[in-house]
């Protein structure tokens, strides 16, 4: 624009100086200081004006600019601030899932403490079947304790005499006989058919009657039998009270 005035103001300059030097005198007494002709007048003035317009656009531009800055440096302070926020919510969203794992964890340990709580495990039976003897017999026979005294969980069979694990952990069992002193008696505490534990004693003249028993704790998973067995040619007292196997959970895994 303003290379513009300037060349407006060296074409008029131009034509001024083209002028007929044999003007006449009269025009030259009529001429007064800071006089000009007409339309070099008029177009100075609009020449001006345009200058001012000019300077005024220069100044708006330069306003606008000073804005459109301003703006830019709070758009980036907006952004900058945005992403801290998308790193804080990262972050709590992080601790928000490893809350949740940790108490997801702890429902899961609170629901095995309960299961564990809830898994009782109790049996006591005697060997039943009145004042006679059991046995003996020509090879080894799994007794059947037929009157059952407490039978909690129902893990154990007072038709076949076996206790069946229903959860794994560990179990402890006992067993007692009575016996009179003229034979041989002897029971095993059969785990899978695997002896663990044995009571016997031997016949004697001189004692009327025996009593013995054995006990063990045992590492069981769901499914393992325990039971008890009584020894080839050997012989126990068969009543209500004396000849019992018994077990419970004692604690589950």
């Amino acid at each position: 624009m303003k290379s513009t005035i300037l060349l407006f103001v060296s074409l008029f300059c131009g034509l001024i100086l083209a002028q007929d030097d044999g003007s006449t005198t009269e025009t030259e007494n009529n001429s007064t200081p800071g006089s000009c002709f007409p339309d070099m007048c008029d177009i100075l003035q609009q020449l001006g004006a345009l200058k001012e317009k000019l300077s005024s656009v220069e100044t708006r531009l330069a306003d606008s600019e000073t804005k459109l800055a301003d703006s830019e440096t709070r758009l980036a302070a907006s952004e900058t601030k945005l992403a801290a926020s998308e790193t804080r919510l990262a972050a709590s969203e992080t601790k928000l899932a490893a809350s949740e794992t940790r108490l997801a964890a702890s429902e899961t340990q609170i629901q095995e403490l309960k299961n564990k709580e809830s898994t009782k495990v109790v049996f006591s039976a005697a060997s039943g079947g009145g004042d006679t003897a059991t046995g003996p017999f020509n090879t080894d026979t799994t007794l059947v304790f037929r009157r059952v005294i407490t039978n909690i969980g129902g893990a154990y069979s007072p038709f076949t005499g076996i206790f069946t694990a229903p959860v794994a952990g560990v179990y402890y069992f006992t067993m007692f006989y009575h016996a009179g002193g003229a034979h041989y008696s002897g029971l095993n505490l059969i785990k899978n058919n695997e002896d663990i534990v044995k009571t016997s004693d031997h016949p004697s003249s001189s004692d009327p009657s025996d009593n013995g028993g054995n006990a063990a704790f045992l590492q069981l998973q769901p499914g393992d039998t325990v039971f008890v067995r009584l020894a080839t040619n050997n012989f126990i007292w068969g009543t209500d009270y004396h000849t019992t196997f018994s077990g419970f959970l004692v604690t589950s895994s």
